[in-house]
């Protein structure tokens, strides 16, 4: 079960989807768990999403998980399915339940109460990707995985 998880073959594309959606969506976790990038930190983070959003505390949890542990499984290749589904499941949630009411398109010049869902579409369709494929070459995952020479 491990290893199907884990396995993956050696192609670069994996990698370089892996190095994007890491360095797009680590800002995000690092808002919410470091305070970094005018963040809110942890405890703001707790308190915007389970009190003012009403989120139930443990799926607060899990989402700020998703936001900053998976870019950096995903940066190293390590849990690469899991890094991924918890991100693309993440961005399922928000595009359904909030940004669906804004339409198709970012909010480009401020018009709109807020954003679209063609950037979640897009952050979707790359964790799809990395589900499917695994890690890629220069993962921990195919270094685990690997069947010696």
């Amino acid at each position: 079960m491990c290893g199907s998880i884990l396995r993956t073959e050696g192609s670069v594309a994996p990698l370089v989807l892996r190095i994007f959606l890491a360095v797009v969506f680590f800002p995000h976790g690092a808002q919410k768990v470091l305070g970094w990038f005018g963040g809110p930190g942890l405890h703001g983070a707790i308190s915007m999403m389970s009190g003012n959003m009403h989120i139930p505390l443990v799926l607060t949890i899990l989402a700020i998980a998703a936001e900053f542990l998976g870019p950096i499984g995903l940066f190293v290749g390590f849990l690469t399915r899991i890094a991924a589904f918890g991100i693309g499941f993440e961005m399922v949630v928000a595009a359904v339940v909030y940004h669906s009411k804004f339409g198709f398109f970012m909010n480009w010049f401020g018009q709109k109460a807020g954003e679209g869902i063609e950037y979640h579409l897009l952050i979707i369709g790359m964790a799809v990707a990395l589900m499917i494929t695994g890690g890629g070459t220069w993962s921990i995952d195919r270094a685990i995985t690997r069947k010696p020479d």
